[in-house]
């Protein structure tokens, strides 16, 4: 059984990262599709980084609130992850840690030790490192995204960034955004330079109070070593 835990990502966090647009014209900007096909491949090729996701608003189905953390995609199948949370789990607020090392996890509230979740909460949480996976992550998601256009040239925390906008069928973004029930539109930061890596992906969730999901990557490549806790 696939786990699926702890985090809704892309699935992406949000840094209050402040972006600055240029006036560059449109008819200078890259095109949208050719942009996410480089990006898409050069995602699937990320073996670890640093993510962070924030929820703006509430997002029905989706538990999580905020998350801050490493991935990676050695450490058994599926990969592993680990990093601070903040979600709603069995119905009250919990703050603390998380590990994730193949088919098992574990959190750590602000007080005691480690505890493994059991079979039937993994069932029915999510997995975070399916960000990095190439089939079910960030990178299919940018394989399928329709329509896309190119909306204008950023600097994002002192990254300088093309944004594209686009649509992506909920089938397509539901295993790192659960509890979707439509398609939904998708803000893309990819990098300038060779290669256009993701820097953050937005995901407006068709709900009241217009609710976001978003997600950050960074320190793409970085020396990543997670194990069980002791």
């Amino acid at each position: 059984m696939k786990r699926r835990i702890l985090l809704a990502v892309l699935a992406c966090a949000a840094v209050a990262a402040t972006a600055c647009s240029s006036d560059e014209p449109a008819g200078d900007l890259p095109d949208g599709a050719e942009l996410l096909a480089d990006a898409a491949a050069s995602t699937a090729e990320i073996r670890s980084a640093h993510f962070t996701l924030t929820v703006n608003g509430e997002v029905p189905g989706l538990d999580v609130r905020s998350a801050d953390g490493d991935l990676t995609r050695e450490g058994g199948d599926g990969g592993a992850a680990r990093g601070t949370v903040s979600m709603t789990l069995m119905g009250s607020l919990f703050e603390g840690e998380f590990v994730l090392v193949g088919d098992t996890a574990w959190i750590k509230g602000p007080t005691g030790d480690f505890q493994e979740l059991p079979a039937a909460m993994v069932a029915n949480l999510y997995d975070p490192a399916a960000i990095l996976d190439p089939e079910r992550g960030v990178a299919n998601v940018l394989s399928n995204v329709r329509e896309p256009v190119t909306e204008g040239a950023e600097d994002l925390d002192g990254v300088a960034t093309y944004r594209v906008k686009g649509t992506v069928a909920r089938d397509v973004i539901s295993t790192l955004v659960p509890g979707l029930d439509s398609d939904v539109d998708v803000t893309f930061w990819l990098r300038r330079d060779e290669g256009h890596q993701p820097v953050k992906a937005s995901v407006a969730v068709p709900a009241d109070g217009d609710p976001t999901v978003d997600v950050t990557l960074s320190d793409v490549g970085k020396q990543v070593d997670i194990t069980p806790p002791s």
